[in-house]
């Protein structure tokens, strides 16, 4: 007889009567978890993969909102640049349009919100005291670090630096 972990030999088994209601317990828990898993996704949740669950290049759990499906409208697909890229004067930006529905500007757009979070955390190290909630945990420093993250990525989105156009326009 194989006991618990493997483990050869009757007596284990036998004398650790638990084991088999702790087993049955855990089963029964699993099989119901899983059908709320079934009704909460549908029908055919089992032939999901975790590749179509998350965006690809996201990682699985990433809390921010990200840029996928910013721009969506055949309008996007030839917009002029804005921003610091349409106040340059350089041949790079003379008549050219940019793409923001591809993956190229969404990434540029992630790495102009990287830029952003980093002069938005310049100036929050410029603050004397405690944080928001007025105590210096752990744990308020990580949500204020998430908090900058989505302010960081919605003023990547609305005010118009021209950052990502300009990163667009030399890489496209």
């Amino acid at each position: 007889m194989t006991g618990i972990n493997g483990i050869s030999g009757g007596y284990s088994s036998l004398t650790n009567g638990t084991s088999a209601a702790q087993a049955a317990k855990y089963s029964d828990e699993q099989s119901k978890f899983e059908s709320l898993i079934q009704s909460m996704m549908g029908n055919n949740s089992a032939d999901v993969s975790s590749s179509e669950v998350i965006q690809s290049g996201r990682l699985n759990g990433d809390y921010t909102s990200g840029f996928a499906g910013t721009y969506t409208a055949e309008a996007d697909k030839s917009s002029r640049p804005q921003g610091a890229a349409a106040n340059s004067a350089s041949a790079v930006t003379a008549n050219k349009t940019i793409d923001k529905t591809s993956k190229l500007y969404e990434s540029a757009m992630e790495l102009e919100s990287y830029f952003v979070k980093i002069m938005l955390s310049s100036m929050r190290s410029t603050l004397s005291g405690s944080g928001i909630t007025g105590d210096k945990s752990f744990a308020t420093g990580m949500y204020e670090d998430m908090l900058y993250d989505e302010i960081a990525t919605s003023m990547t989105k609305n005010a118009g630096f021209g950052l990502a156009d300009q990163i667009y326009l030399e890489l496209a």
